[in-house]
């Protein structure tokens, strides 16, 4: 793999980055603006799950970020990978496209239209194309060695 195959793995990288800060940034503003109209009464952050139920009129971008720490975290540890042993070709660059493409789906599923059924299928097929990225990695390593 030269530098030409490098951008590509980066760029999908790089939106999903934007993505979690899109959504770190949504979640901000509807805390703030949750705060502005609904003055938090006594104690309100007290406890962890007393804040949770003070929050839970806008609490879906937050679980959403949450969410988006957990599986794509074993995306941003792959890259690295797929990088350093050269092996960030085009099909792995096609998948991180995908996976990336149904996490923002899924984003927008959980923080706008809330359709479960329609989140799920997009969470189901983002982790599926994840394992094939990783499952392709590691058939990669074992023709390698």
């Amino acid at each position: 793999m030269g530098a030409d195959m490098v951008l590509p793995i980066l760029w999908p990288t790089f939106v999903l980055v934007a993505l979690i800060f899109i959504v770190w940034f949504v979640m901000f503003v509807q805390r703030t603006n949750h705060l502005k109209r609904n003055p938090p009464p006594e104690g309100a952050f007290d406890t962890g799950e007393s804040a949770l139920r003070y929050f839970q009129p806008v609490e879906m971008s937050a679980n959403n970020l949450r969410n988006l720490t957990e599986m794509p975290l074993l995306y941003f540890a792959l890259v690295p990978l797929l990088l350093i042993t050269h092996h960030a070709g085009y099909a792995q660059v096609t998948l991180a496209w995908i996976f990336v493409i149904l996490r923002i789906v899924h984003s927008l599923i959980h923080i706008g239209v809330k359709i479960v059924p329609l989140r799920a299928l997009a969470y189901i097929l983002s982790c599926a194309v994840l394992l094939a990225m990783w499952i392709g990695f590691a058939i990669d390593m074992a023709a390698a060695g």
